[in-house]
């Protein structure tokens, strides 16, 4: 297909026109680039010739082909930034016109001077290069010298390639902004041009966007070999749709934490951008932002409805089966039931909070959600009582990350967000489908649903079968729920004293003992303090039908069975002058049902290897829940 380069293109572009869509010719292309690769090209507007970089998300034009050498190509979107004093054309959007033609017309390499002033090179038809600050292209011969004008030289060279084109019609040339307005600008004092997310890149100068934050994150704090540290991250979406994270560390933390706020919308400009982390980060975008103490972050006064408040990217729950472990996903589904908040204690001595749900939506497929921490107090406390009261909440679920520890299933992250019965086209649709018969309709689990998700589900187990069936030999831990009466408790060391000292955002919990000017003094935290936290670590046995056993029990079933804090417990019995209050709280354990729920594993005493059994959750018996179990039991052995 003929077709014209648009003339003075490259000219118009390094002179900061960067809003036409210029038609070019691609020269050269050169893969480079080890840890990334990106594509250097070559352009061409038949009379001069210039560096260009293409953005990464266009990489696959290259290795599918559709652009190669001597293709002609059309700008759409593209910045012109310096880098290494020299200017480079970044390419982040653009048509293929023809896939290869012959070389157009006979440009000529522009060089930028330091004075700004432009110079041309063009090859002689014998002899060496000769550069010229004002066009005039002069070529030394053997013998003798002449001179001719380069501009008409490539006039001529240019009219004799292009002769049997026939012209195209060309985007006007508009000339770049001025700022007549403001008044004498210098070169660095003009305002940051307002961009797209996804138009962001490292070879931009300077640049602002305009997005609402998303999410924003808990402030961490850190220590490693540089020493300590605090560092928290938001998340911006523009109304383009695109997504990136911006962090924050130490002393930037201090400026710009308290102002940012989720749901807002803010100018930001002055940042660095560097590669993103994707085993941290999930946003759709090869870079982060890194504010820096230079960096301005300023909220829009008049909120910018064209920005969405968050973007969904929802897959099914049946697709979740296929999805690669340890991904991130985002999923929107009708909650059918909602387990209680048990206390976990991490691999690090720190306690934390998980409690676990169910999903189903119209794929027939349903899943676990497990929430982990604050999650399980804030939106996880709504969900249970919305469940407990009938009405089955929509529940959207943004960036959880996919486990297949159990089957497959999901949990949340510190940068989850959780939007209970949200206002969207797919939280009616759902509503709509389970209101009118889909609560009825059965959904496959593709979960192992080996923990307790509602009194259905559960693993029931007497006190024989944790021994005759070998629970928590294995490598992974059992969990079970058994209906057992406490019979003995050991009072002498029920409770111990912790450190009320917070690390991050967890209190520390580690033992600590009495220094010797009567402060009490933590190990690990290397502190002292006046006050001690009291917390319950207890030695009980239970007994069904069928045997007994001991197990231990933490903090909050500790509170459960007792009714009371340990430092309660512990006043009574060593402050007190009379211990009757102790005796009778204990009295008043003692032959009560409970419905404890277990963590059975092995573990090593010593050189000796011991089961270990873990009260997780300790509840009074609701007996009409119990009835109805006991029932749908005996009818189940009918049938068989």
């Amino acid at each position: 297909m003929p077709v014209n380069l648009t003339v003075n293109a490259i000219s118009a572009i390094n002179a900061g026109d960067v809003n036409s869509k210029p038609v070019v010719q691609v020269l050269d292309i050169k893969l480079i680039g080890t840890t990334q690769e990106r594509y250097r090209l070559t352009l061409s507007d038949s009379e001069s010739t210039h560096q260009a970089m293409l953005a990464t998300q266009l990489n696959n034009r290259v290795k599918s082909g559709r652009v190669r050498k001597t293709s002609v190509i059309q700008l759409i979107e593209y910045i012109c930034s310096t880098v290494q004093n020299r200017k480079i054309i970044v390419v982040l959007n653009m048509e293929t016109i023809i896939p290869e033609c012959e070389i157009i017309g006979n440009p000529k390499v522009i060089v930028e001077s330091n004075s700004g002033a432009q110079k041309t090179i063009s090859n002689g038809a014998s002899g060496s290069t000769v550069l010229s600050n004002n066009g005039n292209l002069s070529a030394q011969r053997s013998g003798h010298a002449s001179f001719a004008n380069s501009k008409n030289l490539s006039t001529q060279n240019s009219g004799n390639s292009m002769q049997n084109y026939p012209p195209a019609i060309q985007p006007a040339y508009q000339p770049p902004p001025n700022y007549k307005s403001h008044g004498a600008i210098m070169k660095n004092e003009a305002p940051a041009r307002i961009i797209p997310i996804a138009a962001l890149n490292p070879y931009q100068g300077r640049w602002a966007i305009k997005a609402r934050v998303t999410a924003k994150g808990d402030l961490r704090r850190y220590n490693n070999s540089r020493g300590d540290g605090k560092v928290f991250s938001f998340d911006l979406l523009d109304s383009d749709g695109g997504e990136i994270r911006v962090t924050c560390f130490n002393a930037v933390v201090d400026r710009f934490y308290d102002k940012i706020e989720a749901g807002k919308v803010y100018m930001i400009s002055k940042g660095s951008l560097k590669p993103a982390q994707k085993n941290f980060n999930h946003l759709k975008n090869e870079w982060e932002i890194f504010l820096e103490t230079t960096s301005t972050v300023d909220l829009c006064p008049d909120e910018d409805v064209s920005i969405p408040r968050q973007q969904f990217s929802f897959r099914p729950i049946s697709e979740i089966e296929s999805a690669e472990n340890n991904s991130i996903i985002d999923v929107i589904g009708i909650v059918t039931a909602v387990n209680p908040s048990v206390p976990i204690l991490r691999k690090n001595g720190m306690e934390t909070q998980r409690r676990i749900l169910n999903l189903k939506d119209q794929s027939g497929r349903s899943v676990e959600l497990t929430l982990w921490g604050d999650f399980c107090n804030r939106e996880g406390q709504k969900l249970q009582e919305l469940a407990e009261a009938g009405f089955f909440p929509v529940l959207a679920v943004k960036a959880a990350k996919v486990s297949d520890f159990t089957g497959k299933s999901i949990g949340t992250i510190s940068s989850t967000q959780l939007f209970i019965n949200p206002d969207s086209a797919e939280a009616q649709t759902l509503r709509d489908w389970f209101d009118q018969g889909g609560k009825d309709i059965a959904s496959q689990s593709i979960s192992r649903e080996n923990m307790p998700v509602g009194s259905k589900n559960e693993i029931r187990k007497t006190v024989s079968q944790i021994k005759d069936e070998g629970l928590g030999r294995s490598d992974k831990p059992d969990w079970v729920t058994v209906k057992a009466t406490i019979t003995f408790i050991k009072t002498d060391t029920f409770c111990y004293t912790a450190c009320p000292l917070m690390i991050g955002d967890r209190q520390c919990n580690k033992k600590v003992t009495r220094s010797g000017n009567s402060r009490w003094q933590c190990d690990r935290c290397n502190q002292e303090f006046e006050e001690c936290d009291y917390r319950y670590l207890l030695q009980a046995q239970i007994q069904d039908h069928t045997g007994l056993t001991w197990v231990t029990t933490f903090q909050e079933s500790g509170e459960e069975i007792f009714g009371c804090p340990a430092k309660e417990l512990y006043m009574m019995k060593n402050e007190e002058a009379d211990d009757t209050r102790f005796s009778e709280i204990i009295r008043n354990c003692l032959f009560r049902q409970f419905m404890f729920r277990l963590k059975i594993k092995e573990e090593f005493y010593g050189d000796e290897q011991r089961v270990k059994i873990t009260v997780v959750k300790a509840e009074k018996v609701n007996h009409s829940a119990e009835s109805r179990y006991l029932l749908d039991l005996i009818s189940k052995f009918r049938l068989s």
